[in-house]
């Protein structure tokens, strides 16, 4: 039996450290998809809060007939479709009205010393340009993207996680990358040289009108992994080369590890009401 089988045994018969155990090997992957879905750290450490009640309260309910990270995955992807809007995912109409927005931001001019000197402005202000392409997508799509694509989950998992049939569920991922993609070709300077929208002139017009905070450490990636490491490593491929490309922006993006373990985690298995959903 692997770590993972026993440490769901033990919670379901009560054992808070198991539990623990359990739900620190999950939290990541959710809050990182879930950043990436509300581009809030707030409203992701919420998300991420609703799916962990979620899971633990339905423990006993695992019967083991998928993985159980397939399991996560269904409840996170409901969770996740399911709960109310939040403000992000209202800022923009679509993805006219966000390159509207984005062009009005001024682009002054950098010399090669101030290129250098805020090479970590400009990846910080890459990542929050990025996070609101993504909120012009509608929810589902949001979700195939993040979850098919950039988290590279496995077809066959993805296809059962949202109730698709393989066919279907390629399909649909298909359409989302290639409208995705279209308007990333049109706006951004990173996959079309031609585009004048630069994230290092953005960076600089965002930080002086006070519309960007670069010592926050989860978007700072010099102080986090990336996106790249929670990639299932034998992951299907059906994109292609130019998609690939687009692809790998997102997956460069800086992701959060160190949750602490005496908040979110402590709270939920230490609830007496949560403990008694999960022992029973």
């Amino acid at each position: 039996m692997d770590k993972e089988a026993i440490w769901i045994k033990r919670s379901i018969n009560g054992d808070r450290t198991a539990l623990n155990e359990l739900i620190k090997s999950i939290q990541p992957f959710i809050y990182n998809v879930a950043l990436k879905y509300t581009g809030n750290p707030n409203d992701a450490d919420d998300l991420t809060q609703e799916v962990l009640v979620k899971i633990i309260t339905n423990l006993s309910s695992f019967k083991a007939k998928s993985s159980f990270q397939t399991w996560v995955y269904r409840i996170t992807v409901n969770q996740f479709l399911h709960t109310a809007r939040k403000p992000m995912e209202d800022r923009w109409k679509d993805f006219d009205d966000f390159a509207n927005q984005l062009n009005a931001i001024p682009s002054p001019d950098l010399s090669p010393e101030e290129e250098e000197e805020q090479i970590l402005r400009t990846k910080t202000a890459r990542t929050r340009c990025m996070s609101g392409m993504l909120m012009c997508l509608t929810r589902e799509q949001r979700l195939l993207y993040l979850i098919g694509d950039v988290f590279k989950v496995d077809h066959n998992v993805g296809a059962e996680v949202f109730n698709l049939s393989k066919d279907n569920y390629r399909k649909k991922l298909s359409r989302t990358r290639k409208e995705f993609h279209a308007f990333m070709n049109r706006q951004c300077g990173l996959v079309n040289l031609e585009n004048p929208c630069r994230c290092s002139k953005k960076a600089k017009a965002m930080e002086a009108a006070g519309r960007m905070e670069t010592n926050k450490k989860m978007f700072d990636p010099a102080y986090s992994a990336t996106i790249e490491k929670y990639v299932e490593k034998h992951a299907d491929e059906v994109a292609d080369i130019v998609d690939r490309k687009y692809i790998e922006f997102f997956q460069k993006h800086p992701t959060k590890e160190d949750f602490d373990s005496n908040t979110i985690i402590t709270e939920l298995i230490n609830d007496p009401d949560l403990h008694r959903h999960y022992k029973d």
